[in-house]
């Protein structure tokens, strides 16, 4: 059975709506390369209690490859199971969809089943497609789901897209929001253009998922001209791999950098922070070495805290680049305030009894 948007509960709209922090949840595997299921249990129960907003499973973080190996059903009913069982806070849930248009619809199909409120729509598939058939796409699947639009970069195999296809993107009913992640502020102009040359500022919500530039994108007002008069629309939370570690203090980040824009003007502290924030990015994304170690990298920090067993992928020529671990070694040494060691360490058996 389809989901439009205003079918959901009103409490999952209210928090898309005002912007919350939802990490990409990361896939737990033990040394086999297979599903550790202890683990995947301690990383949701870690992501609610550090007071993420939601959870998105099934995504870039969790593996594409999930979906080659059967494990995209158990990955999203594990995360809808044990966050419903560790919480009665209301979590905004959202699932990867991936894939051409029928493998899109059917997991679509396969997240409502399992009790999700939207779904992240990655069009790398799409890659070669002209733009109305990416959006004969979208538009099938927002049929099945409400979608939250996806801008990945293409160096981990985004699709580049301009202006007008994110204005017929933003028209579509039942889009909800948009992740924008092209790690580039052209094409984030490009989405934002779009989403109010579709006059959709009101029913699109602005997702960060530029992890190269988080702080600015919270914090900066982004003005476009429509019919000759300013429209100004804001990110207002963040949808992030970089979020999957260190989440506490990204919570912590997310609520300092909202009571900073209410109480303007902005201090030199808060715009200092984009910097610091991108500099850990460069190491837990492996910008080094083009992205190769991205997932791995921020497996690495999970693994130093004790939530994983080890750094590996589904993919086994994925993992550490030469460097990224000394890399990780300076941001650690370097921001200890922006991360969350001693608030997992204080919980951590708890998270994997």
């Amino acid at each position: 059975m389809a989901l439009h948007r205003t079918d959901l509960p009103p409490e999952i709209l209210r928090l898309f709506r005002q912007g919350v922090a939802i990490p990409a949840h990361p896939l737990a595997l033990n040394a086999e390369r297979q599903f550790d299921r202890r683990r995947q249990r301690a990383l949701s129960r870690y992501y609610i209690d550090a007071g993420a907003g939601g959870l998105a499973v099934g995504v870039h973080t969790t593996q594409f490859e999930i979906r080659d190996v059967g494990l995209y059903r158990p990955v999203l009913e594990a995360a809808m199971e044990d966050s419903r069982a560790w919480t009665d806070r209301p979590l905004v849930m959202v699932a990867g969809l991936a894939g051409r248009t029928q493998q899109a619809v059917n997991e679509a199909r396969t997240a409502l089943s399992l009790g999700y409120h939207a779904g992240l729509l990655s069009l790398a598939a799409m890659k070669g497609s002209s733009t109305e058939e990416i959006l004969a796409h979208c538009r099938s699947v927002a049929q099945e789901i409400p979608l939250v639009g996806f801008y990945l970069q293409p160096a981990v195999g985004g699709v580049s897209l301009g202006a007008d296809f994110w204005r017929a993107f933003c028209a579509i009913d039942n889009v909800i929001a948009v992740k924008v992640a092209p790690f580039n502020r052209y094409r984030t102009l490009d989405v934002i253009r779009g989403l109010v040359e579709a006059r959709a500022e009101e029913r699109v919500t602005l997702y960060t998922g530029n992890d190269d530039h988080i702080v600015l994108d919270l914090v900066t007002p982004f003005t476009v001209k429509r019919d000759g008069e300013p429209v100004t629309v804001r990110f207002q939370g963040g949808l992030l791999g970089h979020w999957s570690v260190w989440t506490r203090g990204a919570v912590q980040m997310l609520e300092k950098l909202k009571a900073a824009v209410a109480a303007g003007p902005l201090s030199p502290e808060i715009l200092a922070l984009d910097s610091a924030v991108t500099d850990c990015n460069a190491a837990f994304f492996d910008v080094a070495n083009d992205f190769h170690g991205c997932i791995a990298g921020c497996h690495e920090i999970l693994r130093r805290q004790g939530l994983l067993e080890g750094t590996w992928c589904l993919n086994p020529q994925e993992g550490l680049s030469p460097g990224q671990s000394e890399a990780i070694d300076r941001i650690c040494r370097l921001y200890p305030e922006l991360s969350d060691d001693a608030f997992v360490a204080g919980n951590l058996e708890r998270w994997l009894s």
